[in-house]
């Protein structure tokens, strides 16, 4: 199924998706929606990874309805792939990447469209937020990984403590960068490794803090761990590749680990007075989740969201350091990434 604008439009968006109905629903829908652009701005490509649960059908359908979406499905290989198998399709001047459990205000394209930075730059990010009839688990996860209490700032928000880095739930770049830099590589934390090349290719990034998405994240504590345990290891791996990458930032949560070890420690063995920078710590999220929110149930989960965040990135950080650099297991990782796809 193939349905577009017959002329070339501004953007191409492009979202990989694997086994995501609802979300593709939900996505297209806020695509559908959006106001005040000129008929044909943005396409919609939408690449189905080899899911057992297609979304051919909810394509069809708003195409029907008059969204220019295209549909293709090809084997299971990754998302990165694909995204390049998007790229390849797509027909625009720019390429631009939500996640498919990201929700878009209905302005976003009316905005970036008129957004007068747009033709000095060739790549951008924005924040995500949490929309109002997001979980509270959900409002909680939000604010551990955009808080910069938590995150220091590098997730897209106003204040940051390191260069702003695009991320492929809120990305977009124009075709010459596809072009000269390539496409994904398929890795983890492959928006950053793709958002470095371009810096690298002398290419303008820019954040533009008014295109925020909905952004749904995981919706439990449990797949959230395992995603930010990922992130930390990954660092790693993006260390190798570009050996100045690594800054005191991306530490932080492994000393946070380590700092809470011997807090916990010094606690049973000497005096539980050891507990109270823990203690003022936890305050500080709490209120700066409730003036975030607005909610102190919300504020209440935002708590161990937010341990969750540092504790999951940081024992990922520690174990790919521990066994990449202290003990030289997996320096080859240059050449196993370099091999997949993307330049």
């Amino acid at each position: 199924m193939n349905s577009s604008a017959p002329s070339a439009p501004r953007f191409s968006v492009i979202v990989p998706v694997y086994n995501r109905r609802d979300e593709i629903e939900e996505l297209l829908s806020s695509l559908a929606a959006q106001v005040d652009i000129p008929r044909g701005l943005f396409e919609v490509v939408i690449v189905e990874d080899g899911s057992t649960d297609p979304c051919g059908d909810i394509c069809e359908r708003y195409a029907a309805e008059g969204l220019p979406v295209s549909y293709f499905y090809k084997e299971n290989e990754g998302r990165s792939i694909a995204r390049n198998h998007g790229m390849e399709h797509a027909r625009g001047e720019w390429f631009l990447f939500f996640d498919s459990d990201c929700v878009i205000p209905a302005r976003y394209f009316h905005d970036l469209d008129s957004d007068p930075r747009l033709p000095e730059i060739d790549c951008f990010g924005g924040p995500d937020a949490a929309h109002e009839s997001f979980s509270p688990v959900q409002k909680a996860i939000n604010f551990a990984m955009t808080s910069f209490l938590t995150t220091g700032g590098i997730r897209g928000g106003k204040v940051s403590m390191e260069k702003f880095v695009p991320r492929t739930f809120n990305m977009g770049f124009r075709r010459e960068v596809y072009d000269r830099v390539g496409g994904f590589r398929e890795m983890y934390s492959e928006d950053i490794d793709m958002s470095t090349r371009i810096r690298n290719a002398g290419f303008t990034i820019a954040l533009l803090p008014d295109q925020k998405v909905y952004h749904k994240r995981r919706v439990d504590f449990k797949k959230f761990f395992r995603q930010v345990y990922i992130f930390g290891r990954s660092r790693i791996t993006l260390k190798f590749l570009y050996p100045g990458s690594l800054k005191a930032v991306h530490v932080l949560p492994a000393l946070f680990v380590l700092g809470l070890v011997a807090l916990i420690v010094l606690a049973i063995v000497i005096s539980p007075w050891f507990l109270l920078p823990l203690g003022v710590y936890i305050v500080a999220l709490w209120v700066a989740a409730l003036i975030s929110t607005r909610s102190p149930h919300i504020a209440t989960l935002a708590v161990p969201a937010s341990f969750i965040q540092l504790i999951g990135y940081g024992t990922g950080f520690l174990s790919a350091f521990t066994t990449k650099i202290l003990l030289g297991r997996g320096r080859d990782i240059n050449e196993e990434i370099l091999a997949r796809k993307g330049k």
